[in-house]
């Protein structure tokens, strides 16, 4: 059985509020994994613990109990984190740098040099959709070319783990999409990807399992189709089927020779989840 390539075991963080006789729960006994190979969604309101969960994970704060593991490693070491790439919700790079200068830069700050260095620029370039703004400064990108390009950035070390924090927070439709399919072409590729994300809809579109907070707990977690599956209803879509078998499902699909081509149970929106389970 191979490695999750995430795991939380009731991990709890208390914060305490300086100048006063208080403790925030920012996360409480929280517990979940994320299995390789899957584009998972940690959703919650703000405040929820969101942030604080990634923090965790990624070794910036420690936990006051519990433990995190990146593919069975302790996710306070150093070992893990060269496994993982980060995407912030505002990235920011010096704007003089044109996109490839970028992607130079990190790289060499992550070890790479010469050919290899070059290749990978090229092959990441290409994957964000950047190569015709490769000699553009960052300083005149939208919000969506500086995700992507904050995106290739996180992956010049091609890490197993991907971490994107708000990916497509405040960008336009065209650049949300573009994000959307990297996010899919990761997974082709047998990355993991943990996010997390505000725009339910997008979610629905890439994740395979999500995990919803409130209040530092964990509230809704599962399969992303068991979460919005409606129980106790089904729906049949019907091809070459007349007026007259409305009335009767199974029984007249049966008598009229008409095909049945999917029996599932009707979903729910992620959006009405996420509410029902977080107000």
């Amino acid at each position: 059985m191979s490695l999750p390539a995430v795991c939380f075991r009731n991990v709890t963080k208390v914060f305490s509020v300086p100048f006063r006789r208080e403790k925030i729960v920012a996360v409480s006994n929280l517990s979940f994994e994320v299995a390789a190979g899957q584009v998972y969604g940690l959703l919650g309101p703000n405040g929820s613990g969101k942030s604080t969960t990634l923090k965790i994970l990624l070794g910036l704060i420690r936990p006051s109990q519990g433990s995190s593991e990146i593919f069975g490693k302790d996710s306070q070491s150093i070992e893990s984190r060269s496994k993982t790439g980060y995407l912030p919700e505002n990235p920011y790079y010096y704007k003089f740098l044109t996109a490839q200068e970028v992607l130079e830069f990190y790289g060499k700050l992550s070890g790479l040099g010469g050919r290899k260095l070059k290749q990978r620029v090229e092959e990441l370039l290409e994957l964000a959709g950047l190569i015709y703004a490769r000699n553009r400064r960052v300083g005149s990108f939208s919000k969506g070319m500086l995700q992507r390009v904050g995106l290739a950035q996180a992956l010049l070390g091609d890490p197993q783990l991907v971490v994107l924090d708000e990916p497509t927070a405040g960008v336009d439709p065209a650049g949300s999409k573009q994000i959307r399919d990297l996010i899919l072409e990761l997974k082709r590729r047998g990355k993991t990807v943990l996010l997390t994300s505000h725009l339910l809809e997008q979610v629905q579109e890439v994740c395979d399992r999500v995990g919803i907070l409130a209040r530092g707990k964990l509230v809704r977690e599962g399969p992303l189709s068991e979460l919005v599956s409606i129980k106790n209803q089904t729906e049949f879509i019907i091809e070459g089927a007349g007026e007259e078998l409305c009335s009767e499902i199974r029984k007249l699909i049966s008598q009229a020779g008409a095909k049945l081509v999917v029996e599932r149970q009707p979903q729910e929106s992620l959006e009405k989840i996420f509410l029902d389970s977080t107000l």
